[in-house]
């Protein structure tokens, strides 16, 4: 531990104040984050005002500047947090070097695995993204959603190659039914209830994979 002389000569110890209040400071940030996403995500984005947010953390709004600039940085840390978790995490998968249905499958996990941690982040991406997307600052939202895209796309279209996947889809088409599928699952989702995340996702890779029907494979046109 470092010590410093006062002026009288005799060794004392730094205070350790700073380094609490620094703590505490982060922490309440990280609270003010999560209180304002659930209003995102209950309200909207655009119907909550920040005079709301410091009501639900017992501040004045005045005291919520100390911490945000605007309700715009407190989203953009909310949508940006979950973003790059996501990312990483699909890129973790895809360098495992597993073949394209078991890495398919890990993302199918990883994705539905989000809609707790990020339940209220998928809610304002759903419910706000039109309107954020156009703001220059949000740039990285379309950005994220591209780069997701191709990493799906890529894998089924491994599959193919390989022979695992059937030949007669849209990689592109099945990625967006695959995305659509989990993303929409926060809706309705409730932690507690009969399947929790990781078996609502087994349950989708197996209809994903060996479908609904029974027997020979058809295919009906209508």
């Amino acid at each position: 531990m470092t010590t410093r002389k006062n002026s009288g000569g005799a060794t004392a110890t730094p205070p350790k104040r700073r380094t609490t209040s620094s703590g505490s400071a982060s922490e309440r940030r990280d609270h003010l984050v999560k209180l304002a996403a659930e209003l995102f995500a209950r309200k909207g984005f655009q119907a909550t005002t920040v005079r709301e947010i410091a009501d639900e953390a017992g501040i004045l709004s005045g005291s919520l500047y100390h911490h945000f600039d605007s309700k715009e940085t407190i989203v953009d840390e909310v949508l940006s947090t979950f973003l790059d978790d996501l990312v990483a995490r699909y890129r973790v998968a895809l360098e495992s070097g597993g073949e394209p249905r078991e890495v398919l499958s890990e993302m199918v996990r990883i994705g539905f695995g989000t809609l707790e941690p990020h339940r209220a982040a998928i809610t304002v991406m759903q419910n706000d993204w039109n309107y954020l997307r156009q703001f220059e600052r949000f740039d990285y939202l379309v950005k994220a959603e591209d780069e997701v895209e191709r990493m799906w796309v890529e894998q089924i279209k491994a599959g193919m190659a390989v022979g695992q996947f059937r030949a007669d889809v849209d990689p592109k088409l099945t990625y967006r039914m695959i995305r659509d599928t989990i993303w929409v699952a926060v809706r309705w989702f409730r932690p507690g209830g009969r399947l929790n995340t990781t078996g609502l996702a087994e349950h989708y890779i197996t209809v994903l994979f060996d479908g609904l029907a029974t027997g020979e494979r058809s295919s009906h046109k209508g």
